[in-house]
């Protein structure tokens, strides 16, 4: 079962946050959450308190469409009546969603929402109620909640401030920016720049609003809370469970190959480091994309069992629950051949189900055991985007049980040829973590943990 003080400190965060919203001082309320602190759990709470305590109706802000399907279906299933406002992509699976949810109703326009106590959407949609051509004028609301802040881009939220007396944003610090293929080099250094983060620049706007800290984190075991912690974040945040409380059981022998190994060690220690020799490669390293599929392949080929607070009597890992991470899009899709291409060989059928791809879109998402390539493997140079901290926070922060990082020698020369070179603005913060300290915080960790490929 969890730890009682984290029940105790996650419920006192909770108050916390509803407190501030009641005495209404601040215009603006943060909350601060560490990777899987229980967030959608936060905005169903405080969104039943608001609703018991008279507000009309809760406006809520997402960035993605599955996010507001997430949301808008935990809400129903706790009794509040839920409006899913929707655009003409996102109708076909929010109406399937809203098929098998009893409360929840699904309208592209807000009238077809009357009723409603929360009304989900993505920043985007609630975007189209400024726009001069929509059929009723922009709604108004005394309060709204932001769920993933720090996803959220400053222009976005300027765009939708107009619609709100007050706001609670929630998100976690420690995962990637907001994403944009647009030339962002005119924005470095602006205060309040479109680029900035939505709770950045909440933050700078208003300096004096209440920031409460989600204090637990509901998915990361015991053995990845300090390491997570430590590399990527400003919170002080602990794990739900104990040691003890986890456990990844495999009942085939070890055969000796890396890949064995690796398991082994994860299994034991919750980490594994499978290193490669030394080489510079081209970003699709063949001998990366076979090192980690050997890997994801023996999990399953050891017959890995997982036991938790969840399943006390233990339960075989399948393939939906192990997850398999690369920072570029041409590594997942090397990774993708090579696993159907095992599949056709006879390997395990569990790979057809294994989650392969980038940070961003494992991005919030929660797995049992991840393998993650590591961003730097094989490269004659470290990039800011390779060295950025919050690729590889979530790329180390999906799992509840074990991860496997497959790399190659030499990042740690890698990292001392080239340390940071961003660049130093006085007028605004400085970023937390800085991507060349996280990533030899990361580094040291890992060789704790070393496997020879």
């Amino acid at each position: 079962m969890p730890k009682q003080t984290a029940i105790d400190d996650s419920a006192a965060a909770t108050r916390k946050i509803t407190d501030a919203l009641r005495r209404a001082e601040h215009r603006v309320v943060i909350a601060k959450a560490p990777p899987g602190a229980g967030k959608t759990t936060t905005m169903r709470r405080v969104t039943r308190t608001l609703l018991d305590d008279g507000l009309p109706v809760v406006p809520i802000v997402v960035q993605t469409n599955a996010q507001a399907d997430d949301l808008a279906t935990a809400l129903a299933a706790e009794g509040i009546r839920t409006g899913r406002f929707v655009s003409e992509g996102g109708e076909p699976e929010a109406r399937t969603r809203a098929a098998s949810a009893p409360g929840l109703v699904v309208d592209r326009q807000l009238s077809g929402l009357q009723g409603c106590e929360a009304i989900v959407a993505p920043a985007d949609k609630w975007v189209y109620c400024n726009n001069p051509r929509a059929a009723a004028a922009p709604p108004h609301y005394d309060l709204a909640l932001i769920d993933e802040a720090y996803q959220m881009r400053g222009d976005n939220l300027f765009r939708v401030a107009n619609l709100f007396d007050r706001a609670l944003a929630v998100g976690d610090p420690g995962q990637l920016d907001p994403f944009t293929i647009a030339d962002t080099r005119r924005f470095e250094g602006v205060p309040l720049g479109p680029l900035e983060t939505a709770a950045g620049t909440l933050e700078l706007s208003y300096p004096d609003a209440p920031v409460v800290e989600l204090p637990v984190s509901w998915r990361l075991p015991a053995s990845a809370v300090d390491l997570v912690r430590s590399a990527f974040y400003e919170l002080d945040f602990t794990s739900a469970t104990d040691h003890d409380e986890r456990e990844l059981h495999v009942d085939r022998l070890d055969i000796g190959s890396p890949a064995d190994a690796a398991v082994t060690t994860m299994a034991r220690t919750g980490w594994a480091y499978l290193e490669l020799s030394a080489a510079f490669t081209t970003r699709t390293d063949s001998g990366m994309v076979t090192a980690v599929a050997d890997a994801a392949t023996a999990l399953f080929a050891r017959n890995a069992q997982t036991r938790c607070e969840q399943n006390q009597g233990g339960i075989p890992l399948v393939g939906g629950r192990v997850a398999v991470g690369a920072a570029h899009t041409d590594q997942v899709a090397a990774l993708r051949r090579e696993f159907q291409q095992r599949l056709a060989a006879g390997g395990p059928a569990q790979l057809a189900d294994v989650v392969v791809d980038t940070a961003n879109r494992l991005q919030g998402r929660e797995f049992d055991v991840t393998v993650v390539w590591h961003p730097l493997a094989g490269r004659r140079d470290a990039t800011a985007f390779h060295l950025e901290a919050g690729r590889l926070c979530v790329l180390l922060s999906r799992h509840r049980h074990g991860c496997i990082v497959v790399g190659r020698e030499g990042v740690g020369d890698l990292l001392d040829a080239h340390p940071t070179e961003s660049n130093v603005f006085l007028n605004l913060p400085a970023d937390c973590p800085d991507g060349w300290e996280a990533n030899h915080a990361v580094l040291t960790h890992l060789l704790r943990h070393r496997v020879a490929g």
